[in-house]
């Protein structure tokens, strides 16, 4: 398995902007979040004297990992608005990362060598990171699961050589075209960010639950976010699977059509993570809860629908995300999709969510969430049943070791944050998909067992 994982292309780059921000005096609330000049990726801000010794961190430094989708919305905003040095984490710098295969070389290293200390991840990533099944020499490097970033805000983008031809969330008119094009030699060719975590899963799950096997039926290939629309262009995939704003983006340029959003496919999913390697957590608590303090009042701003349009114009910026204009961004920020395919979607309970959500929280990291991801990699033979037989000992031992709710807990309570935003549960209970199929935590065998393809033999 183990080799499986290491042909996985490991590329050294990193590419960083170091534009610093103007300094300012931090007295906003979150209601009314101070501005901090112009924005740069490594924040010179000087922290509020009044943190308490008690809640003074170790270090004011951290070196976080991002990837140009909506998903790293709250670190970039937490740096722009100055809520990371509002809790005393004054040089935070925001790495953007040429691809999910470099943010995992990054972490390897580390910030010490040259890499980052943590930031951004698809899941499972921490935990096959921590096992050593996706890092060079298989080495484990053990990661902590700090918080939930956003849910929604991804979708599924097809060609628009496919216009009309019956491809959409649910594929059943469509089945013939995907057989006449496997018959052909030409298989339809999707393409998503990083094997075996969210996006690949996403579009596996998808084709699934229509009866076409993801492994013998189409193509699939890692293809970094920003490539998707210009490899759309050139008409070497039929689809791929990643996150705002690059689906609506295409629909934009009038190359494609989305067949779907995730939010269809799952609705209130757990999508991308914060998590940081464990031996900086280990070393810094205090500066691990401060991140976490202002990457959670990003979170709650971003959810304040009011303040997304100026989201939308710092994310589109060169140093970000790098985008002619913010209006790809604005309109799904509001719940507005044209798909692409004459289907329009206007849903405000569609939109991404960084907070909470009709669920309750998304910051949250649901050990349920975790579990339902490991149990999906069983299910495509990315890892072994072992994990989720025998009451998924081995899968719940794992989470156990790498989702740190606890941290989450206590900084939320340093926040503030209300007792009832404040998860008494490890699980969010049972979720159900587009096709009607369930996953209970508590039984993930006979969830696999209900599903129809997959490469598990349960």
């Amino acid at each position: 398995m183990s080799d499986f994982f290491n042909q996985v292309s490991r590329r050294k780059f990193i590419l960083t902007a170091g534009v610093s921000a103007s300094a300012v005096l931090l007295k906003g609330c979150l209601g009314n979040p101070p501005e901090t000049g112009k924005t740069g990726t490594k924040s010179s801000i000087e922290p509020v004297a009044n943190i308490s010794p008690e809640q003074k961190p170790e270090t004011t430094t951290a070196k976080l990992g991002y990837i140009p989708i909506i998903e790293s919305a709250p670190l970039i905003i937490a740096q722009e608005k100055g809520f990371f040095a509002k809790y005393g984490m004054s040089k935070v710098e925001l790495s953007k990362q040429a691809s999910w295969g470099s943010a995992r070389d990054n972490v390897e290293i580390g910030s010490q060598g040259g890499g980052i200390d943590g930031g951004q991840w698809q899941m499972p990533m921490p935990h096959l990171i921590t096992e050593g099944l996706i890092t060079k020499g298989n080495k484990p490097i053990p990661m902590y699961v700090l918080a939930q970033l956003v849910t929604h805000g991804n979708a599924i983008a097809i060609a628009n050589k496919h216009l009309g031809k019956g491809i959409s969330l649910k594929l059943d008119t469509a089945k013939p075209l995907f057989s006449q094009l496997k018959s052909a030699n030409t298989p339809f060719t999707a393409a998503f960010t990083f094997p075996h975590v969210n996006q690949d899963l996403w579009i596996r799950y998808w084709l699934a639950a229509s009866g076409i096997d993801p492994d013998t039926d189409v193509k699939l290939l890692t293809v970094p976010a920003a490539q998707t629309v210009a490899n759309m262009k050139t008409g070497t995939m039929d689809a791929f699977s990643t996150g705002d704003p690059w689906p609506y983006r295409l629909v934009n340029d009038k190359i494609g059509f989305m067949a779907a959003l995730t939010a269809e496919i799952w609705k209130n999913h757990p999508e991308e993570y914060f998590a940081m390697r464990g031996d900086w957590v280990d070393q810094n608590p205090k500066a691990t809860k401060a991140l976490l303090k202002g990457i959670m009042e990003a979170q709650q701003w971003l959810d304040n629908f009011d303040n997304r349009k100026e989201a939308a114009e710092i994310l589109a910026t060169k140093k970000y995300f790098g985008l002619s204009s913010p209006t790809v961004l604005e309109l799904p920020y509001q719940g507005k999709y044209d798909m692409g395919d004459g289907r329009t979607i206007n849903d405000k309970s569609m939109a991404a969510y960084y907070w909470k959500d009709e669920k309750g929280s998304v910051s949250y990291p649901y050990q349920s969430h975790d579990l339902w991801f490991i149990t999906e990699n069983v299910r495509w033979g990315f890892l072994s049943k072992d994990y989720i037989t025998n009451g998924a000992t081995k899968a719940k031992e794992l989470i156990k070791k790498v989702n740190r709710e606890d941290i989450w807990k206590e900084a939320a309570k340093e926040l503030g944050v209300n007792a009832a935003d404040i998860p008494t549960s490890t699980s969010r209970g049972v979720e159900e998909f587009f096709d009607g199929v369930k996953f209970e935590p508590e039984k993930p065998e006979e969830y696999l067992k209900s599903l129809k393809i997959k490469k598990a033999s349960i």
